[in-house]
């Protein structure tokens, strides 16, 4: 039998790979203008962000969404 390969963009990723992808793209400054969370404003660090991110489901899914657009002009090896 074969595995079927996931559809879905983020089957595999964990929350801190995305955030450390998103964070060396654009930035917490650039970051911060998209999605307007105080964990990309003040103070920012990898830590803090996966901390509120874990914790608030709608900033979660806001980051995913931006992860998903983002892929494209990613440059990721899987």
């Amino acid at each position: 039998m074969e595995q079927q390969k996931s559809k879905d963009p983020l089957h595999g990723i964990t929350l801190q790979k995305i955030v450390e992808q998103l964070v060396d793209f654009y930035g917490f400054d650039t970051l911060g203008e998209l999605i307007k969370i105080k964990c990309f404003t003040d103070n920012p660090t990898i830590k803090s962000c996966l901390t509120f991110l874990r914790k608030t489901d709608w900033a979660r899914k806001k980051v995913e969404e931006l992860y998903i657009r983002t892929l494209p002009k990613l440059k990721i090896k899987h």
